[in-house]
């Protein structure tokens, strides 16, 4: 694996111009990360955290106020830093009009390719977000998770090292929702790495190696997901086919006679959406406060 990150955020801050009186309004306050070729990371934080400003200045949309975003080592401000990135928007917009087929062809054509080499990319694509099967109807029968995985082809087109989703499951049902985890699972193992921002704490916690929480601002947490719902203090056992009379004799003491067998040992863990809410409850403000 390289050495260079695939993302690095180094002490980013961002000032807009406020709409009272002018002041300005700092909407994200220091914040430095790192994401690793092949990792699937997940920024999370609540409406107005600063998640999607952190997100645009990775992609070199907009323009830190001070300290930097890299892309692979090359500074995100610059246009060739997005030669390897996919980017899904969190509300794109298609030509309704066109099929699944032609709108990977025009995308695709937008990136320079031609002929046969497009021809068999938009094949490709269309198999990998499972719409093979609708690539001669046009999107304006499509349901909303079938329009968020035609997304996810057209951010593929150039093969990209990296993908930026934001928001990918935005109003998809279960069904929908599901068939866009496998697929982000899929890339994972195809060495993609990818960047999501979501506020579905729980295909975060399905998809994502590494999570950061951002709130007013500032990051109050980061690290790898199996480490940060981890419980100190406290070790969960599940077994399997233990007795009811195993039961009552563990209240005090686990006792492996029973034909029980110990599965799994380890700390317990909480979920990510409980650890959600208590990095951005009160102890949260105080950090960011502080910082």
């Amino acid at each position: 694996m390289s050495d260079v990150p695939a993302v690095e955020v180094k002490n980013l801050v961002k000032d807009f111009k406020g709409a009272f009186q002018g002041k300005k309004v700092r909407a994200v306050k220091n914040v430095s990360l790192q994401i690793a070729p092949g990792e699937v990371y997940g920024l999370i934080g609540p409406n107005g955290s600063g998640k999607s400003t952190t997100m645009k200045a990775v992609l070199g949309l907009v323009a830190p106020t001070s300290g930097s975003t890299s892309i692979f080592g090359r500074n995100s401000l610059k246009v060739d830093s997005r030669n390897e990135v996919g980017f899904l928007p969190e509300n794109p917009y298609f030509y309704k009009h066109l099929t699944a087929a032609e709108t990977v062809r025009f995308y695709g054509k937008l990136c320079g390719m031609r002929g046969r080499k497009l021809k068999e990319r938009i094949g490709e694509l269309l198999e990998l977000v499972g719409l093979q099967d609708a690539r001669d109807r046009r999107l304006k029968g499509f349901s909303k998770g079938m329009l968020q995985r035609i997304g996810l082809a057209q951010a593929m087109v150039q093969d990209p090292r990296l993908l930026v989703l934001d928001e990918p499951t935005a109003g998809v049902d279960p069904t929908g929702s599901r068939e866009i985890r496998d697929l982000i699972l899929e890339l994972k193992k195809r060495g993609i790495t990818v960047f999501l921002c979501s506020h579905l704490l729980e295909q975060v916690q399905q998809v994502c190696d590494r999570v950061g929480i951002i709130h007013q601002g500032v990051l109050v947490n980061e690290g790898r997901l199996d480490e940060l719902i981890s419980v100190e203090n406290r070790t969960e056992l599940i077994l399997e086919n233990a007795s009811e009379g195993l039961l009552e004799q563990i209240r005090s003491l686990v006792d492996v006679t029973h034909r029980a067998e110990v599965v799994s040992e380890g700390n317990a863990r909480t979920t990510l959406e409980d650890l959600f809410l208590r990095e951005t409850m009160s102890d949260a403000k105080e950090k960011a406060v502080g910082k």
